[in-house]
């Protein structure tokens, strides 16, 4: 198993990256709000979890070792696999994942593409007993949050963590400006009504902006 590569990143795309480990380029399968926090030239790690298939060979990365932990501990459950894994993480950052589960939160997992309503109840009834809060979040986040509490921001600012992965994407820091400027309503709604800024969201969005552009 790989657990963790550690590298200069060679490249950047809206769904992975391409870290250089000792000379071979290992391709990346990355959350959105994992890729925001990469930038290409410089160095990374990056805690990760190899898929085998018959036909294939994907290895997935991760902001930390709890995101990979809890994207493994996803795939216990009957009918997710790997991708709707990572979709629930790309959503969701691990604390509210716990907190959806054991507050039986079935609108916030329904959130999740792919997701329905009969799937975030058979999440919650096979993984509560499983999901618990680990060192990481003691000691990142402070203690565990009151019922209905919502979860914190992330610890880059949104706005470095989305300029910084549209310039490794190739963007021009004005055309990053500009894609800034124009979800910065956005982002405000999103911590007026969630207590946080989804930059995996903000991300595809700036995307499809510039794309238009």
């Amino acid at each position: 198993m790989i657990a963790s590569v550690h590298g200069r990143v060679a490249a950047v795309s809206p769904d992975g990256a391409v870290v250089e480990v000792g000379g071979v380029g290992l391709a990346v399968q990355c959350t959105p709000g994992t890729i925001a926090r990469l930038a290409v030239g410089e160095q990374a790690r990056l805690a990760t979890s190899l898929v085998v298939r018959e036909d294939s060979l994907t290895l997935y990365g991760f902001a930390d070792d709890d995101e990979r932990q809890l994207f493994e501990l996803l795939q216990t459950a009957n009918g997710v696999g790997p991708r709707l894994a990572q979709a629930v993480l790309a959503i969701h950052p691990p604390r509210e994942v716990r907190r959806a589960v054991s507050m039986a939160d079935v609108k916030a997992l329904m959130q999740v593409p792919g997701i329905g309503k009969k799937g975030a109840e058979r999440l919650i009834l096979e993984l509560r007993d499983r999901l618990g809060t680990t060192a990481t979040d003691t000691q990142l986040d402070g203690p565990p949050l009151p019922a209905g509490a919502a979860p914190l921001t992330p610890v880059a600012p949104w706005r470095d963590q989305l300029s910084s992965a549209l310039v490794g994407l190739g963007w021009s820091s004005r055309e990053a400006d500009t894609a800034l400027a124009a979800l910065t309503p956005v982002a405000d709604e999103q911590l007026t009504s969630t207590g946080r800024v989804d930059v995996g969201s903000l991300l595809r969005q700036a995307l499809q902006l510039l794309g238009r552009s």
